[in-house]
């Protein structure tokens, strides 16, 4: 971990040869989320003989710090101790100076913490291009975070939101649409790559699943705003139909032993599997014949995206970013949320008619090739920064 003044550094690093943009991601920590998760693999995909890439959190705490420094990217750790205290204003000035000291071209925040925090400071250093973030539906912060969090959009150059929908709010809090812009998440070429039979064979054996069971999945955190508990009061309805269903859910959380315990009352514990968290790679969604996401809220799911890569018709809940993802009718349906019975309806008409799910399947598949693509959407962020660099220069 760095030194407590923010200056340490735990990985990679060196000045960058002249001519190549220098951009400083900023995270608040590494946990295994879709935003950090978002954050970690730009920086393995983007161009390095093009861009100079190093990390600045405020913890450099969770899983995927490895994977970044595996990566070969600096992780500069600036620890707050709360926004509000004196170390904030050290953490803040050491910053400043970081900034300073290794002429970043581009600061790109990407939650409320770190717009919080790095967007003011960005701005203080004479960042020349800082970009505030929106991943985000819902966020259940404190009111005053929120409203810095609205202060930092007003602060930074761009505000990156990663759907359509997001930027629609983004500018409903009174940013300029001619500073918002919309740069989606992405998925790699191994999410269209389906695994080897002995892998698949592996998981169905290991959770329980025969080989002529149906299986409804879903990825995503067992969080209260993934509202696993209406897809598992879903499943007595689906079963009533499709007696060989098989309930996955993949991820883990805080309401794990709710949901199970929720699964134990509905009297549907021996058809469901708690499968925890897996490697993202390769993705358990090959194992779905249906992947669902049921959430309150999404900003845009990772997991959507990724079941379309893998070919899967998708049963979503019309929140948020997923109506920007999800085509109505033609990769996937979309049900209200909070709705087990509409849930269940959709899911078992997709079980009943398999030429639908296949159709449905292909045409989520090219469609996650034509838009949602990593070497697309990386480009897209790219153009970002030499275009603005470029602009401001001529200044």
């Amino acid at each position: 971990m760095g030194r407590p003044d923010g200056s340490g550094e735990t990985g990679g690093g060196g000045d960058a040869p002249d001519g190549r943009i220098r951009v400083a991601y900023c995270l608040d920590t590494f946990d295994a989320g879709g935003t950090e998760l978002n954050a970690v693999r730009t920086v393995e995909q983007i161009d390095r003989s093009r861009f100079d890439v190093s990390f600045v959190v405020l913890s450099d705490r969770g899983a995927l710090a490895q994977r970044a420094r595996d990566a070969g990217v600096p992780i500069h750790v600036f620890p707050l101790g709360g926004f509000f205290t004196l170390q904030s204003l050290r953490a803040g000035r050491a910053l400043v100076r970081h900034l300073r000291q290794q002429r970043v071209d581009v600061l790109h925040a990407h939650d409320i913490y770190s717009n919080i925090f790095a967007v003011p400071c960005a701005r203080i250093a004479g960042v020349p291009m800082v970009i505030a973030s929106r991943r985000w539906w819902h966020a259940a912060n404190r009111r005053v975070y929120l409203a810095l969090n609205r202060v930092t959009y007003h602060l930074a150059h761009r505000v990156l939101a990663n759907s359509a929908s997001v930027g629609q709010l983004v500018a409903r809090e009174g940013v300029r649409e001619n500073r918002i812009v919309v740069v989606p998440n992405f998925v790699e070429d191994y999410a269209f790559e389906r695994p080897a039979e002995d892998v698949l064979a592996t998981w169905r054996v290991e959770l329980g699943i025969a080989p002529d069971d149906e299986v409804v999945g879903i990825i995503a955190n067992l969080h209260a705003v993934k509202d696993h508990a209406t897809l598992l009061r879903a499943f007595p309805a689906i079963l009533a139909e499709r007696p060989r269903a098989r309930l996955v859910l993949v991820g883990d959380g805080a309401e794990r032993q709710a949901l199970e315990a929720l699964a134990a009352a509905l009297g549907v514990a021996d058809r469901v599997a708690f499968a925890g968290r897996r490697p993202q790679h390769p993705t358990m969604h090959w194992l779905f014949d249906v992947s669902v996401l049921c959430s309150l809220g999404e900003g845009f799911p990772n997991s959507v995206v990724e079941a379309r890569a893998a070919a899967r018709p998708l049963v979503v809940t019309a929140v948020g970013g997923v109506p920007d993802v999800v085509v109505e009718g033609e990769t996937g349906f979309m049900v209200p949320p909070s709705d087990p019975a509409a849930l269940a309806g959709r899911i078992v008409e997709l079980l009943r008619d398999p030429v639908l799910r296949a159709r449905m399947g292909a045409a989520g598949a090219r469609r996650a090739r034509e838009v949602f693509h990593a070497p697309r959407v990386i480009q897209r962020l790219q153009s970002l920064y030499e275009s603005f660099l470029s602009v401001a220069s001529r200044r």
